[in-house]
């Protein structure tokens, strides 16, 4: 096998990556199949095929022949596995990809504790190094290479959706502030398909007094690096972010609903970047419920009836869980939690990119019958979440099975009812 050949850039990569954590994560599977109940896609399916340990195969094989303890001896007498090759790679690409989220539900019920998401979003590295992939996926990473943003919101864009939206709502957003204490993000979601977000997120910080802007230079939450496995693109998106909000003096940086780009910058940005960030990171739901806590955000009470499906990203890996149900309770006067809840939620099953992927549209519309029968089960009129790409795939589910129930952005039904000065 030459260097140049794709299983190589991929043995390559996965073994680069794999240090002491990496490592004892591999040595401690046990083979329960607990995660496999834990999953949405196994849950719909049935098929052993979407055991999320099963799906980490490829890793473990290239880390037992290479780098294991007594890898080289093993080899040598022919104990080893077998080398990865390309059609291994091949047939575990819509596994890694179409088939997981890297939502965390099965890492969090795995008793030895083995981050599978992770190891999930190490093996795309590998994969997307060797340019095996979803084409569809790779081809927005790209774009938010080449364009800044995945769905082609370039500056030029930017601009001219916040004159409209300025000019449409007559509310001020602020671009290219010279300096500002808040950085605002937005996501290509929000710019292209759900822009009221934008409305809602001015009309919440102007509320505030907040000294904010958004830039140009460093607009687009949306980290298809990240989910693509592109580390390149990942460092780059991120890079914009941080560079934007330092050129501005910002003391923070607020993210919007989208769930993976609050984890991409608040946990791993810092990692990405080789140095501490010298500001701090919120996503909207946090910045919020701040406001609220410090007396800042009064709300009228909403009548209908509301639940609300947590992103995986903010609530199960990011540790925000509590902060949406602050900001329901007293305003929302009937909240119902559907079952199971909080960090043991289901996934939307578009998360991790898969809702760019159009080989996984069957199977991911079929994991959206959980989430209409935890929503049967409260009774509630609307489900409300805090992230648009989850938004984008309920919204999917819903026009694809005619279903009766509303589907809300918890930023702007909070904007809907301020209590105005």
């Amino acid at each position: 096998m030459t260097a140049e050949t794709p299983a190589a850039t991929a043995i390559d990569r996965f073994v680069t990556q794999i240090g002491a954590q990496v490592a004892a994560y591999l040595d401690a599977c046990v083979h329960c199949g607990q995660c496999a109940e834990a999953c949405h896609f196994y849950e719909v399916s049935g098929d052993p095929r979407h055991t999320p340990a099963y799906k980490l195969v490829p890793l473990a094989r290239a880390y037992r022949r290479h780098k294991a303890p007594f890898a080289r001896l093993k080899r040598t007498l022919g104990l080893a596995p077998a080398e990865l090759e390309e059609a291994d790679l091949r047939e575990w690409q819509d596994l890694i990809y179409d088939t997981c989220t890297m939502c965390g539900r099965c890492t969090m019920v795995c008793p030895m504790g083995i981050d599978i998401a992770s190891l999930v979003g190490l093996q795309r590295r590998g994969f997307a190094a060797a340019g095996i992939g979803p084409e569809d996926l790779f081809e927005v990473a790209e774009n938010s290479r080449i364009k800044g943003s995945p769905l082609g919101a370039t500056p030029k864009v930017l601009a001219e959706r916040i004159e409209w939206l300025s000019d449409e709502h007559e509310v001020e957003i602020p671009l290219d502030k010279a300096q500002a204490d808040v950085l605002l993000t937005v996501s290509s979601i929000e710019t292209m398909k759900y822009p009221q977000s934008i409305v809602a997120m001015a009309r919440l910080l102007n509320h505030a007094g907040e000294n904010w802007t958004l830039s140009s230079k460093g607009y687009e939450a949306t980290n298809f690096g990240v989910l693509s496995g592109k580390s390149d693109v990942a460092k780059l998106m991120l890079t914009k972010i941080v560079e934007a909000a330092e050129s501005v003096g910002a003391k923070l940086v607020v993210i919007p609903e989208c769930g993976h780009a609050y984890g991409a910058l608040r946990w791993t940005g810092a990692t990405m970047m080789g140095r501490p960030l010298p500001f701090q990171v919120m996503h909207i739901t946090e910045y919020l419920a701040k406001l609220k806590r410090e007396g800042r955000l009064k709300l009228k009470p909403m009548a209908k009836s509301v639940t609300y499906h947590d992103p995986c990203q903010i609530s199960r890996r990011g540790g925000a869980t509590e902060e949406a149900r602050f900001l329901l309770s007293d305003f929302a006067q009937d909240f119902r939690e559907m079952a199971p809840t909080g960090n043991a939620n289901w996934c939307c099953g578009g998360g991790g990119g898969v809702a760019a992927i159009a080989s996984a549209t069957e199977l991911r519309r079929k994991v959206f019958e959980i989430k209409m029968q935890q929503v049967a089960d409260t009774g509630a009129e609307s489900m409300v979440s805090a992230c648009a790409n989850c938004r984008q795939t309920l919204d999917d589910g819903k026009a694809h099975y005619e279903w009766d129930r509303e589907i809300d952005s918890l930023v702007e039904i909070i904007a809907d009812h301020l209590v105005e000065a």
